[in-house]
């Protein structure tokens, strides 16, 4: 059988995809393109806002309107939220956010029978969708996915508790399960002997690593080993929580060669008032010694983060202290999100929401402010080398990402899973150039 794929969201669902992927390849099947004719077609789903749930439709319908024959099978955080809305779609099998082995089996049982369904009788949807909030152990799935990809999702984390008022993924992923150290460290040594030649340690909130093991050990001495038992991969650390960097943190990363210099923290505001409101656990002044400290022991590192704008009650005085603290940090790039109402989440009850025009011209302003930090950035590494792991091509270019994680534009021939030392030229669209 050919199976295709459809990943939105975050990484930990990319690195489920993939493990899925695994899963069916292992068991004799092809993966396919999801734009071509396949047997069975898989959408892994976010539900981080009440945008990321449209999108998720939007895909759901075209997939069904453009194979009416095929085997639909829905699974992630929106299945996992509204698992009837997914089943009014006409989809055949519906998952949650955990249980991958039995999602695929409920998939390829559904091959076997849907053919033999009459023409006049509605096939009713198979949906396995647990109580995620009870989920007590890590789901043990297999590292790795397709072959052609150079880079690799290592999942060492899943759940969080800490109930943001604007966020439902606590909701939809359950408490802090965390993959046993051996489990991680083998994974990662499997990815390797793969082929990849990058490996992204990622989880909900990979900062909480180790709060339910034995001990509780700290999410630096995961990192510490995997970097140390794949001496030759590069590792790169998903989206940090700002508290877990502290001098003790940084004093034990910065020995580490093959980690990237580049650290996603996230940050949603700039201002205290508003961070309050969002039930967030550190205000600007602990966000900010983060920052410093990164840029003590990890010298022109990338910091990137998250901010969320025209949040409920944001006023323009709040907006401009956030757009003033961006600027202060200097991010090195930055992902701007129009504040989404999400049902189920204190924020949405929430008064003073704004109207689509002021969340508009937030956004853009802060667009703004960040595309002005990131040319800056980039332009400080002109004259500068960088290592390059080359992944794809762009018209004449070969493109790739350097450790730092800024995209490399450069002129050669096929290099695709190469890594190249190049010499940064000048900016060049959403990246730089280099020869």
């Amino acid at each position: 059988m050919k199976f295709a794929f459809y990943t939105l969201g975050c990484k930990t669902n990319q690195y489920e995809t993939q493990a899925m992927e695994r899963l069916l390849v292992d068991m004799g099947h092809d993966i396919g393109n999801f734009d071509e004719v396949c047997d069975a077609y898989v959408i892994n789903t976010c539900s981080v806002t009440a945008v990321a749930d449209k999108k998720n439709r939007a895909v759901i319908r075209r997939c069904r309107r453009d194979n009416p024959k095929a085997v639909i099978g829905v699974c992630g955080c929106y299945s996992q939220h509204d698992a009837s809305a997914v089943e009014a779609l006409g989809v055949d099998v519906i998952g949650g956010s955990g249980n991958r082995q039995e999602f695929l089996d409920n998939l390829l049982a559904a091959l076997q029978t849907l053919p033999f369904v009459g023409e006049e009788d509605e096939p009713v949807a198979v949906t396995m969708v647990d109580n995620a909030l009870r989920r007590r152990e890590f789901e043990v799935l297999p590292a790795g996915g397709l072959e052609e990809r150079t880079r690799a999702m290592l999942k060492v984390q899943d759940g969080c508790v800490n109930f943001c008022t604007y966020c439902i993924i606590p909701y939809t992923r359950g408490p802090i399960r965390s993959a046993p150290l051996e489990l991680a460290v083998e994974q990662a040594e499997e990815l390797t002997a793969m082929g990849y030649r990058e490996i992204v340690i990622t989880g909900i909130e990979i900062a909480g690593w180790g709060a339910d093991l034995p001990g509780k050990p700290p999410v630096s001495l995961l990192i510490q080993q995997i970097c140390r038992a794949v001496p030759e991969q590069r590792i790169r650390l998903g989206s940090l929580e700002p508290r877990i960097v502290t001098e003790e943190f940084c004093e034990k990363l910065c020995k580490l060669p093959n980690l990237c210099p580049q650290f996603h923290l996230s940050m949603q505001s700039g201002c205290d008032t508003v961070l309050a409101r969002m039930k967030r656990k550190y205000d600007t002044a602990r966000y900010y010694e983060s920052v410093c400290l990164l840029r003590k022991y990890f010298p022109g590192c990338a910091i990137t983060t998250d901010m969320i704008v025209a949040f409920p009650g944001e006023t323009e005085e709040e907006f401009q202290e956030s757009l003033a603290f961006i600027r202060k940090c200097g991010f090195a790039d930055m992902h701007i999100f129009p504040y989404s109402r999400r049902p189920g989440t204190p924020a949405d009850k929430m008064p003073g929401q704004h109207n689509n025009a002021t969340k508009e011209s937030r956004s853009k302003a802060a667009i703004a402010v960040a595309e002005e930090m990131s040319i800056a950035y980039r332009k400080n590494l002109i004259g500068t080398k960088l290592e390059v792991l080359f992944e794809e091509t762009d018209g004449k270019y070969f493109t790739g990402h350097a450790p730092n994680y800024v995209k490399v534009y450069f002129e050669g021939e096929e290099l695709h899973n190469e890594i190249l030392k190049v010499t940064v030229t000048e900016v060049y669209k959403d990246g730089v150039k280099a020869k």
